[in-house]
């Protein structure tokens, strides 16, 4: 089915939204996170800072957003796209290891303010919650199972998985005063998020498997 083109209203909103990360992103990338208020955010987009309060609740959130964005849909798509004879399992996992290891997802330099700034660091980690809806979504799809809590529960232990593999590959660098507060990439982030989420194959295999669960195959 083809997707609906979104409204002038959608579409405002849409700009609005991108207008505000790629400011918080360079204006943090140009004066260091601590020095950009909400004010110089809104004011570099070209709108209020109540308008800005309508799309994000802090600094850390719209810096964050330019790196992230859209990440939740794409994962929902592209577990949408397999065909049903995909293991449910394996759409799940290559979609999070694509989307979260693509080579022009996190830019150098924005790896380099997120590492060096504890809040920002939270901030990203928070971030990988926002793909728990949408992949419920294309669970609840595959499944066949737009009721209950199989879908939500699933995607839920997803992201926390994912939570997990961003936290172990965003080590601290250690705990001299030197160091302190600073992290380092460390190890290969797709392996990392493959074992986080290997315990949750046997779950998103019996969800699969139960009979009742696959009106599409019918």
């Amino acid at each position: 089915m083809a997707t609906r083109p979104a409204g002038l209203r959608e579409r405002k909103k849409q700009a609005t939204r991108e207008a505000l990360r790629e400011a918080a992103l360079r204006l943090a990338l140009e004066q260091g996170p601590d020095n950009v208020r909400v004010e110089d955010i809104a004011e570099a987009a070209g709108v209020s800072p109540r308008t800005y309060n309508n799309y994000f609740s802090s600094r850390e959130q719209a810096i964050v957003a330019a790196i992230t964005t859209e990440r939740e849909a794409r994962v929902e798509a592209a577990v949408a796209a397999r065909p049903p004879e995909v293991r449910l399992a394996d759409a799940v996992i290559d979609a999070i290891v694509t989307q979260y290891t693509d080579p022009g997802e996190i830019p150098r330099e924005a790896l380099t303010l997120i590492t060096a700034h504890p809040s920002l660091r939270e901030a990203f980690l928070r971030a990988s919650s926002a793909i728990s809806k949408p992949l419920a979504n294309a669970i609840a799809d595959r499944l066949g199972a737009f009721d209950g809590p199989t879908a939500p529960v699933l995607a839920a232990s997803v992201a926390a998985a994912v939570r997990v593999a961003l936290e172990q590959w965003l080590q601290p660098a250690g705990v001299a005063p030197a160091t302190a507060g600073l992290v380092v990439v460390s190890g290969s982030l797709p392996d990392m998020l493959r074992a986080a989420l290997a315990p949750l194959v046997p779950a998103l295999d019996a969800a699969e498997n139960r009979p009742s669960q696959h009106p599409r195959h019918q």
